[in-house]
């Protein structure tokens, strides 16, 4: 996106002193949102965040220092949107992975402020590129709410005269001191689908502990989590709605290495866990109907 667009769409929405459109990392437009509450940034390319801090806290998202900030890329980090489907096209190998609308640029709708938070709208919809992958007509809303939560919402409508089925994930990467001192908490007793074990289903005992690969979809979860650290000293609740799945991710050593954009050891730093529709979970409207999944970040005293 050229310098005269950017400031096009700063002067459009931008808020004095409190959100910016400005050039990011490769030339690729971002919301740069400060207020009393929070700091963040959020970019068009995917409606991607990158960043959240609360004020007296260290950065809450994982960010790969080797990320490629390009168009048809996703980038490393942060909080990618996973749809229309999950992990690899069940019926395409060839077609991209997690879906095709994080590696696009979305569409700024509206930057609004209020009680000390900012929320960002953008959107994105079906048309000829997309229906190379995938033939339903859609569209799709993002809104990201910074303030002393990070809130995140997806909505779907079908706009098409057929019904739409379609997996979604909102992927967060959290950022951690050591990957060997944080716990997952909250989800004992549930079972999970063990994607590095042959899909084999498990049931999870007591917190989550991440001592090799990891790459789980635990079924049936509706509570809120919690994410301890013990490097950092801080823990972190996940609140979400109108998900029942809950995906939790870390490559370790070996599988860190076949991932060019993933900087060297910071598999270490970081863990995934995401609200979800996925799997037999998919979401399935009838034409017209809308659905809106949300997640919820805080950081809880230690």
């Amino acid at each position: 996106m050229d310098l005269a667009t950017v400031a096009e769409l700063d002067r459009r929405f931008g808020i004095q002193g409190i959100a910016q459109v400005l050039e990011g990392n490769g030339g690729l437009a971002k919301v740069v949102v400060n207020t009393q509450e929070a700091a963040g940034e959020i970019y068009l390319h995917g409606a991607h965040i990158t960043s959240w801090q609360p004020p007296g806290a260290e950065e809450v998202l994982f960010l790969s220092a080797k990320s490629r900030w390009e168009d048809g890329r996703a980038i490393r980090g942060g909080v990618p949107i996973s749809f229309p489907w999950f992990a690899r096209k069940v019926d395409d190998p060839k077609a991209p992975a997690h879906g095709f609308v994080r590696t696009i640029a979305w569409s700024l709708e509206s930057i609004s402020h209020a009680a000390n938070s900012v929320t960002v709208t953008m959107s994105t919809e079906s048309n000829d590129n997309t229906k190379k992958w995938w033939p339903a007509d859609f569209h799709l809303v993002h809104r990201a709410t910074f303030g002393s939560e990070l809130a995140m919402e997806l909505e779907v409508t079908g706009t098409g005269a057929n019904p739409l089925r379609f997996e979604e994930a909102l992927h967060a990467y959290f950022r951690v001191g050591r990957i060997d001192q944080a716990r997952v908490n909250g989800l004992s007793g549930f079972q999970y689908v063990d994607k590095t074990d042959s899909d084999r289903k498990k049931t999870q005992q007591g917190p989550i502990a991440i001592v090799s690969a990891t790459d789980r979809v635990y079924l049936n979860t509706n509570d809120a989590i919690e994410l301890e650290d013990g490097e950092l000293r801080r823990r972190l609740r996940i609140a979400k709605e109108n998900s029942s799945t809950t995906v939790v991710w870390n490559p370790w050593l070996e599988n860190a290495k076949a991932l060019p954009d993933l900087g060297d050891g910071q598999w270490l730093n970081m863990i995934c866990i995401e609200a979800s529709n996925v799997s037999d979970s998919a979401v399935v409207l009838m034409p017209g109907q809308e659905h809106r999944m949300k997640a919820t970040i805080r950081v809880v005293d230690f």
